[in-house]
């Protein structure tokens, strides 16, 4: 959590700026209105609807106030006044004529005149230099050490621009972008940000004259979300620290902040499941579009709970066992996909687990939420029986939903890791469940396009899948019944 120091006197006020054109500008400024461009705000949340609500009508949301000198960095921060578990107070930047939602609760806390902003208030203005009365107003608000201590600050303002890319040990000749995150970066109340391209590149829309402080933001512009941080929000922040007005750039590896790498690498590893869920091929459905995942370090175990799309939310003292210390979450945003890398700290084998679970929220898909209860409850007591991941015998109450299921995410798995390493490994053969019945029939042309289309919600078990796959692709019924019966 990052801790915050004395608040500070916001240079970009109506008030500052206004003083400062003065400063500068004494015969002129009369004649020009500094009038309110941005309205600084807070947000209190009372549960996850209003959150979403925020966030859909565009409210780009910070759990830290922006006017506050930061002590220490941090990934986020926590009121004080607000107990643990609660939603945090979200700070937010928005129009001034922006209509608050009636029913969540909110605190104007000042007005602002962000000068990048063109705006009709300007008229009269020629000749005045914007950028040196952004600057006045940080030294007549005792800001000033932001300007002339910074020794990557240069004269004038800059759009800050970079990139942002991870390294896999196992393909080290390999550049990859970290694709689709957002960059953001901000001076008090003034934010810029950008989405990464698929390289990884980016170009903040706002100039700077001092040095911001820049994060990426784990919401991907397909989409999903990866968040865990105290309270989950659209998506967890990395900071990044305060960096040059110009740009900054970041390579992202094995040796890199853990959660971080981390964070990079499920992201990554997203990104490349949805792209191969639709091919020249054939289709795969891809997980729901606004997929939420959480990553925990300190677990081994990862599910695909699925419960923010109506999975298991009945069950949910289940869930809360299986997360432990975390629990006091569930009260407010339900998880679909959770990643525990506790025993992961190399990008293969955090992608193999990434795409294992979202081959069962494909799957999840193609089935109704009852299918999906049962299986989740059939694996999760499992796990809190005997603390690992074991899938039972085969012979419980249920079992075969987890035959039919973990069939399928450890061949889809191992599809993708050959598909990226060109690695033959298969996954999963140790079990009762016999991924290699999948493998079997891959090698003999049903391929994992044909085989998803077996997963509907009447396949319980592998008996019913055999009959599925029997009665949609009867021209491979010898491969079909051999497959089966060489792993009985």
């Amino acid at each position: 959590m990052m801790v915050l120091g004395r608040q500070l006197d916001d240079p970009y006020s109506v008030g500052n700026i206004t003083k400062a054109l003065e400063s500068l500008y004494p015969t002129k400024a009369g004649s020009i209105d500094v009038s309110e461009t941005n309205t600084y705000v807070r947000f209190l949340p009372k549960d996850q609807e209003q959150y979403d609500y925020l966030e859909s009508i565009g409210v780009e949301m910070l759990d830290h106030p922006l006017d506050y000198e930061i002590v220490r960095e941090g990934d986020y921060y926590h009121d004080p006044e607000i107990p643990e578990g609660d939603i945090t107070w979200q700070y937010a930047v928005v129009a001034p004529d922006f209509a608050f939602p009636p029913g969540i609760r909110y605190e104007v806390l000042d007005h602002c005149h962000i000068t990048e902003h063109e705006v009709f208030t300007r008229s009269g203005g020629d000749g005045i230099d914007w950028d040196a009365v952004e600057r006045e107003s940080f030294r007549l608000t005792g800001n000033a050490h932001m300007l002339a201590d910074a020794p990557l600050c240069k004269a004038g303002a800059a759009k800050p621009s970079g990139r942002i890319t991870l390294v896999d040990d196992r393909r080290p000749n390999v550049i990859e972008g970290v694709k689709g995150v957002r960059v953001a970066c901000n001076v008090f109340v003034k934010i810029g940000d950008a989405y990464t391209d698929e390289d990884g590149y980016y170009s903040i829309n706002k100039s700077f004259s001092t040095e911001p402080r820049y994060w990426l933001v784990f919401k991907n512009k397909k989409g999903f979300g990866i968040g865990l941080n105290l309270i989950l929000v659209g998506g967890s922040s990395s900071t990044m620290g305060k960096q040059s007005q110009e740009g900054y750039s970041l390579e992202v590896g094995s040796e890199s902040d853990r959660t971080l790498f981390a964070r990079c690498v499920v992201n990554n590893s997203v990104w490349d499941y949805l792209e191969k869920c639709k091919t020249s091929a054939g289709t795969i459905k891809a997980p729901p579009s606004n997929l939420r995942l959480w990553l925990f370090k300190n677990l081994s175990a990862s599910s695909a709970v699925m419960m923010q799309h109506g999975a298991v939310v009945n069950n949910s003292e289940l869930v809360k066992k299986y997360l432990g210390d975390w629990a006091t979450v569930l009260k407010w945003f339900l998880p679909d996909v959770t990643i525990g890398y506790k025993n992961d700290d190399d990008y293969a084998s955090i992608y193999r687990t990434t795409v294992h679970e979202l081959a069962h929220a494909s799957h999840f898909q193609q089935v109704n939420v009852e299918w999906w209860d049962k299986l989740v409850e059939f694996i999760l007591t499992s796990y809190l029986t005997s603390g690992m991941i074991t899938y039972g015998t085969g012979g419980e109450e249920n079992a075969g939903y987890c035959e039919v299921a973990e069939m399928w995410a450890y061949y889809l798995s191992s599809k993708m890791n050959w598909d990226r390493y060109s690695e033959n490994r298969l996954f999963g053969t140790s079990y009762w469940f016999y991924p290699q019945i999948l493998y079997y029939l891959d090698d003999r042309g049903l391929d994992q396009y044909k085989i998803y289309q077996a997963l509907v919600s009447s396949v319980i078990d592998r008996d019913t899948l055999q009959e599925k796959l029997l009665s949609l692709y009867p021209d491979f019924k010898t491969n079909i019944m051999v497959a089966f019966n060489r792993y009985l």
